[in-house]
């Protein structure tokens, strides 16, 4: 499993957003299907909530990868 640290210059970024702006995914639209069908781990959870605000220190896994939100 591969771990990669995520900065964010704002106070929080919004799950797909993140899933995008990292690569994860190549589209929002593919975003939005993998967190609707439970794909996307948040802290350990599944996390179905798309518009999820993820702050410093949250943990986004998704198949083998997983990122951790920092700020600035």
């Amino acid at each position: 499993m591969s771990r990669e640290v995520i900065f964010i210059e704002t106070e929080f970024i919004r799950l797909q957003d993140l899933l995008k702006f990292s690569g994860m995914t190549e589209t929002g639209g593919q975003a939005k299907l993998l967190i609707q069908e439970g794909y996307v781990l948040v802290n350990g959870e599944v996390c179905k909530v798309r518009g999820k605000k993820l702050v410093e220190g949250d943990k986004v896994t998704l198949y083998d990868k997983t990122l951790e939100v920092r700020r600035y």
